[in-house]
């Protein structure tokens, strides 16, 4: 293969060369240039002397004339267009007239035409050392047929330092990770706005709600409930009357249950046996013979005459569903005041069933044992109470959403007496349940005087307070109050003198019949004021003066009468 640096090649000719720039691969491109003598030497600022440093970059070799001074003769002036001798890089001597093909190709006769890309940069020194005898490769060509050169070429002039794929690659990495930071630390600080928005609306909600319910520290106490500066008359009250029915013993219990919904007070009102009722005909009767006798409808309408209330509904429970509705609840706990012996045990010294004791847990035959016991020598007031207690206990355990306690209602499968339905009556108790969980609920005996009427000094924290009613017992100058126990042995006696009585002005009050005959009737009264009314009494029975005598009376009653063999009735 030629070289084409081959100084020594003839097709190159003789001559000097000089180095117009450098091709892509940072090797020099030289041209010829025709020898010719300047008229006058110019001023070289490259050139040395010989006997200087001794170096001459462009030297081909040969000794420079000595000039007549006896100094070195100084080179030609430098020619960039090849006036000047070709430059032989290997110092071989030899030259060539024709023109340098950088590119390889065949030397012409004439001057080298310049190459603008080439020619328009000629560096001041030496470009790199580099191997002339590498192979070339070709030059690429275009659509056009013009040189081709490709971006590789130009690469070293596009290359800083501090865009290197490397610094690039760490500059995108170190970005990436400060944002991937920041987008972290906007994310926390999102969620702790978020924590705290939530954790400002519910302590407002919930401040809220107990500002509502009255139970905010500061803003309300135990003695000062929501609704207590409404007067009483005009507070909403809901009211149901509870007929415990012992089936087993005999005998009835009655309670009224009362919602409070101004107050938001829950409150069971105790109902004694002996309360005098005035029955539709105007004859004095008591709570527990007006159960018996009138049923739920008469003695609901009599009780809202006494207090001067308004019964929503009357709820007839019989021991064996208030058995099964405390199993239905899951058992209650009630703080018991006396041990109750099991009713279907007969043995003595047999374990009580109920214990007494704070927060025993009742089941529901121990429930209804514990409701219906009176001990001997005990007021029917003793024994209410203990029902009182279990009915709270129920409430307590009771759910307070609507639809479940109407739900345990309907498992009961009692026929209820109208208007009261089985929702209204699941709903009702829902409202007390919420109430004596949250511990607004509390138990209360109507007190009455022995002969079952109403004090109104007495009555007033019971019928004012909590039923928002008036006491309307009878008033002195009323109609006397005869109760008749019947000790004939003649059944038919005790209506008889029924009839007289009512016929005479007097209000009768059933005593019902002696457990056996008495022979000699009496008439007893226990208040001196009564002397004369008690006359009067025994005159209209056509009874004698003497059977006429101060002592006991029943309950309610005035008068009281104790009908013997003596007695005749009036001819009809």
């Amino acid at each position: 293969m030629n070289d084409r640096y081959d100084a020594g090649d003839a097709s190159y000719g003789a001559g000097p060369y000089e180095v117009v720039g450098y091709d892509e691969y940072g090797r020099p491109v030289y041209r010829h240039v025709p020898a010719q003598q300047s008229p006058q030497a110019a001023y070289d600022p490259y050139a040395q002397q010989q006997g200087g440093y001794g170096y001459e970059p462009y030297a081909t070799g040969r000794q420079s004339p000595v000039s007549s001074y006896g100094s070195a003769q100084q080179p030609p002036a430098y020619d960039p267009y090849g006036s000047q001798a070709p430059y032989d890089p290997y110092g071989t001597g030899a030259h060539d007239t024709a023109s340098y093909d950088p590119y390889g190709q065949a030397a012409s006769s004439g001057q080298q035409p310049r190459v603008a890309e080439q020619t328009a940069y000629i560096p001041q020194q030496a470009g790199p050392a580099e191997d002339t005898h590498a192979p070339e490769e070709p030059e690429r060509q275009s659509d056009s047929g013009e040189p081709d050169h490709g971006t590789e070429q130009f690469a070293f002039v596009e290359e800083p330092d501090g865009d290197s794929e490397d610094v690039i690659d760490w500059l995108k990495f170190t970005e990436n990770r400060t944002e991937r930071r920041e987008e972290a630390r906007r994310r926390a600080r999102s969620r702790i706005v978020a924590l705290v928005v939530v954790f400002a609306l519910v302590a407002v909600g919930g401040a809220g709600y107990l500002w509502y319910a009255g139970k905010l520290p500061g803003l309300s106490s135990s003695g000062a409930k929501s609704g207590t500066g409404t007067p009483v008359a005009a507070q909403k009250r809901d009211v149901i009357v509870v007929h415990l029915h012992n089936t087993g013993k005999g005998g009835t219990s009655t309670v009224l249950l009362v919602d409070n919904t101004t107050t938001r007070q829950g409150t069971t009102v105790l109902l004694p046996n002996s309360l005098a009722l005035a029955g539709d005909d105007g004859s004095a009767t008591t709570l527990a013979k007006s159960v018996d006798v009138d049923g739920s409808s008469g003695t609901r309408d009599q009780l809202d005459t006494v207090l001067g209330t308004d019964i929503q509904g009357t709820w007839r429970l019989d021991t064996p569903y208030l058995q099964n509705l405390v199993d239905l609840v899951g058992s209650i706990d009630v703080d018991t005041d006396t041990d109750v012996p099991d009713p279907d045990t007969r043995k003595k010294g047999t374990a009580p069933l109920v214990h007494r004791g704070t927060g025993q847990t009742l089941s529901g035959k121990m429930a209804v044992a514990y409701a219906t016991y009176r001990a001997a020598g005990e007021s029917q007031n003793a024994q209410l109470e203990r029902f009182g207690q279990v009915m709270q206990g129920v409430l307590r355990k009771m759910s307070s959403e609507p639809s479940s306690a109407t739900t345990t209602v309907q498992t009961l499968a009692q026929i209820l007496d109208p208007p009261l339905t089985d929702k209204d009556l699941g709903a009702f108790l829902a409202k007390l349940a919420d109430l004596a969980k949250d511990g607004d609920y509390k138990t209360a005996l109507l007190p009455v005087q022995a002969d079952g009427t109403l004090s109104a000094k007495t009555s007033d924290s019971v019928v004012k307070d909590i039923l928002g009613g008036a006491a309307k017992s009878p008033e002195a100058g009323s109609a006397v109050r005869v109760s008749v126990q019947n000790a004939t042995g003649v059944k038919d006696d005790s209506e008889k003198a029924r009839v007289a009585l009512l016929n005479g002005g007097f209000t009768f009050l059933e005593g019902g019949s002696a457990s056996g005959t008495q022979a000699a009737s009496k008439v007893s009264y226990a208040d001196a004021s009564h002397k004369a009314d008690a006359t009067e009494v025994a005159k209209t029975l056509g009874l004698s003066a003497g059977s006429v005598t101060k002592g006991s009376v029943s309950s309610g009653a005035d008068v009281s009468v104790v009908l013997g063999a003596d007695y005749e009735p009036a001819a009809s």
